[in-house]
């Protein structure tokens, strides 16, 4: 797909939406999507990020059961058009069924309709997550707009490791779909934005906002440059952020600060201690 902005220096223009937590059930948030869409037409987003299980909702207990679908289900077959309708791709995280498993999951359809990606959470942090949730065990990169892109899930990102392995595989953008309750600023606020600039990357971090059966979201989603200059930032109320994306960036970062390069040099003599000696 061509950049529908008419700067040549510009790969892509990207947009999160901080969707409201409010939403009940699938209908009411595609709704919502569609809405957002047509009132932003004229922007010409070529790619739209929504948070975690944002098809669903996060903090809905036993629902998440009934909610959740394949990949290829009625929540997915809808994206997929909304994609196709309004010419751009749509990254959205919802529950993935998968036989007797279910995950945590995130996918991307392009402007064809065509799934672009999959991602399913690797790292269930303590909590309801755990009870339902299977791990994913994979890291995938696609091909968009001639950016390099990955996904990882919330928690996947508070791992510098997994971070690291992303922009290993090439990712010149790290897509992070996230339910960040508010008493975790910090995470938003510096973590977050760090995960982009130690690796030389973009970052869009997607949340909600709002309150969730009694579970407060913190908003605060943002866009960061590789070389940590906070693009867009979103407050607490729902809302759609955006920035324009240029690949040279991503380059440029990474020949100043080269930590993919020097971390080769590291040489410890003695061997990592195991998590139970901490």
């Amino acid at each position: 797909m061509q950049l529908q902005s008419e700067d040549k220096s510009i790969d892509m223009y990207l947009a999160v939406a901080q969707a409201p937590a409010v939403l009940a059930g699938p209908a009411a948030r595609l709704d919502w999507l569609e809405q957002q869409l047509d009132s932003h037409r004229q922007a010409g987003f070529d790619l739209l990020v929504l948070p975690e299980l944002f098809a669903c909702g996060y903090n809905i207990g036993d629902d998440v059961k009934l909610l959740a679908e394949p990949a290829d289900g009625p929540i997915a077959r809808q994206i997929s058009a909304l994609a196709r309708r309004f010419n751009l791709a749509i990254h959205y995280g919802f529950a993935e069924r998968d036989g007797d498993n279910l995950y945590n999951a995130a996918q991307a359809f392009g402007p064809d309709g065509m799934r672009l990606a999959r991602h399913r959470k690797l790292i269930l942090p303590p909590g309801f997550e755990s009870d339902y949730f299977s791990i994913g065990r994979h890291i995938d990169v696609f091909d968009y707009c001639g950016l390099r892109i990955a996904t990882l899930i919330c928690y996947d990102a508070e791992f510098p490791e997994l971070a690291r392995q992303a922009a290993l595989r090439g990712a010149d953008i790290i897509l992070v779909p996230t339910a960040l309750a508010q008493q975790w600023g910090w995470v938003a606020n510096q973590m977050m934005p760090t995960r982009g600039f130690e690796n030389g990357v973009f970052l869009a971090y997607a949340n909600h906002a709002g309150t969730e059966n009694g579970l407060s979201y913190l908003g605060a989603s943002f866009i960061a440059a590789p070389d940590g200059e906070i693009l867009a930032r979103a407050g607490a109320t729902a809302e759609v952020i955006t920035a324009k994306i240029a690949k040279s960036r991503v380059k440029d970062a990474q020949n100043r600060l080269p930590y993919h390069r020097d971390v080769g040099k590291i040489q410890l003599d003695d061997a990592p201690p195991s998590a139970d000696t901490l």
